[in-house]
């Protein structure tokens, strides 16, 4: 596979956002509202996408309208970055119609998370683009200050900034899963101490792939799955799942033998998890399933649910420093 890499996002550009599930811009105006200012206050411009204020039920409109929002971003060249208002649970239906040979012409970033994983994972099999599980417009900068000033911060560092390699994340010194009424939000969410468990020995690098593995079981066996290679890492979270579900989910990770190949595990927190009174974590049920198998974790990583957020590119090249406990880029993700 070509690796295809987008150009670096610079302040006065176009960033276009559309809704391929669920129509965020309808039930959520206010925080709608409030992620667009934000953004413009960064210096950006924004352009709507044609489903933008339209909902068909559970989701923003049909298959192909929602398929032609987005590639109507994809041929525009003054938008160059594509960002998702929000995820949902029908993004999968739309893969097979994107203009996947404009994005190779015109490489531009793509970023979303969650049911946007089909998205992500399925450009990155189709084009070689490395695309980023990140935050989405209304999910995530519409959130009020200072958890959007950080998730922010990493994205502008990944996707704007020029930082040296290896470029090492930082771990935010507070994270929430604090579910609020998202319209009548007026303060900030009550936050936790962060905590990241590395266990593991020396340093791993490896390709990165990965994201929402709900969503993952959408696409998985499909062309739009990029087939997981000897020595990659895999970066795996969820949100709003009980224990059980997580099981069943990790489990089928190991039928396919997915932990045979990777040579790490990044798990992001899961936000709002349903332990069902076993007080038991995503790491418990992980290292259960596992049974002793021996595959380096990274524990709580912050690309996730939860807020803040940290941009994470999807196809890049990533290494694990267990001694030092950092998670590093250390080859080029973005152009410029």
């Amino acid at each position: 596979m070509t690796i295809r890499l987008a150009p670096r996002l610079k302040v006065g550009d176009t960033i276009g956002f559309f809704s391929p599930s669920s129509p965020a811009t309808v039930f959520a105006p206010n925080r709608f509202a409030r992620a667009k200012t934000y953004l413009e206050q960064q210096g950006f411009s924004l352009k709507a996408g044609l489903l933008t204020g339209k909902e068909d039920n559970y989701r923003s409109g049909s298959i192909q309208q929602r398929a032609e929002e987005l590639n109507q971003l994809i041929r525009d060249p003054a938008v160059r970055c594509i960002i998702s208002t929000i995820g949902g649970s029908n993004s999968n239906s739309i893969l097979p119609y994107i203009d996947y040979a404009a994005l190779k012409n015109d490489p531009k970033i793509i970023i979303g998370y969650s049911d946007v994983t089909a998205l992500l994972l399925g450009i990155y099999a189709q084009t070689g683009l490395v695309t980023y599980y990140g935050p989405a417009l209304v999910a995530s900068f519409g959130e009020l200050p200072p958890l959007v000033d950080q998730t922010f911060a990493s994205f502008k560092d990944l996707l704007c900034d020029v930082p040296a390699l290896p470029y090492a994340y930082t771990m935010p010194r507070y994270w929430t899963d604090v579910r609020v009424d998202w319209e009548n939000q007026v303060e900030e969410k009550p936050v936790s101490a962060n905590h990241w468990e590395f266990r593991g020995e020396g340093k791993i690098s490896g390709r990165l792939i990965g994201g929402n593995l709900n969503t993952m079981a959408g696409i998985w066996g499909s062309p739009y799955m990029p087939e997981i290679e000897q020595g990659d890492i895999l970066l795996i979270e969820d949100s709003l799942k009980g224990i059980e579900t997580v099981e069943r989910s990790f489990a089928h990770l190991k039928l396919c033998g997915v932990f045979d190949k990777v040579a790490a595990v990044i798990l992001g927190k899961h936000e709002g998890f349903d332990h069902r009174e076993t007080y038991r974590s995503p790491y418990d049920v992980l290292l259960e399933v596992l049974n002793g198998q021996q595959v380096p974790i990274v524990n709580g990583f912050d690309s996730c649910h939860t807020h803040p957020m940290l941009t994470t590119p999807i196809g890049a090249h990533v290494t694990i420093d267990f001694e030092k406990r950092e998670v590093l880029l250390d080859k080029p993700w973005i152009e410029g």
